[in-house]
């Protein structure tokens, strides 16, 4: 069965640097808290707030070793009020587990997104 495993967070600033670090540290966790296998992950989807264009965030899963997995960019709509400096991530799993085991990530600035889902959790 595939779903579909949810993740946010802020970049510090709009560089290459921050967007690979900031989608590093949400995949990461994503990774951890759900132990997911990059064997099992069928595909990544990743947006962008219109504020961040310096990098894509698909290059951290690349540097993570994610060569076979499939990702795309895409950026958000300009919300008004919106979050700013914001990485949104879908990572698309291939799993045994229930939707209400999934662990959802929502970090630093993207926390108001998803408050229910941001404290944090230990595994």
């Amino acid at each position: 069965m595939v779903r579909g495993v949810r993740g946010a967070i802020t970049a510090d600033a709009n560089t290459a640097e921050a967007i690979h670090a900031a989608t590093t540290e949400v995949l990461r966790e994503i990774v951890r808290l759900n132990g997911i296998q990059p064997e099992d992950v069928a595909s990544v989807l990743f947006t962008t707030t219109p504020d961040l264009n310096a990098a894509f965030p698909a290059k951290a899963a690349r540097d993570m070793g994610w060569h076979q997995v499939a990702l795309m960019g895409f950026q958000e709509m300009d919300v008004p009020d919106g979050v700013k400096l914001c990485i949104r991530v879908l990572v698309h799993w291939n799993t045994t587990k229930q939707q209400h085991e999934l662990e959802h990530v929502y970090l630093k600035g993207a926390v108001s997104l998803r408050p229910e889902l941001s404290t944090p959790r230990k595994k």
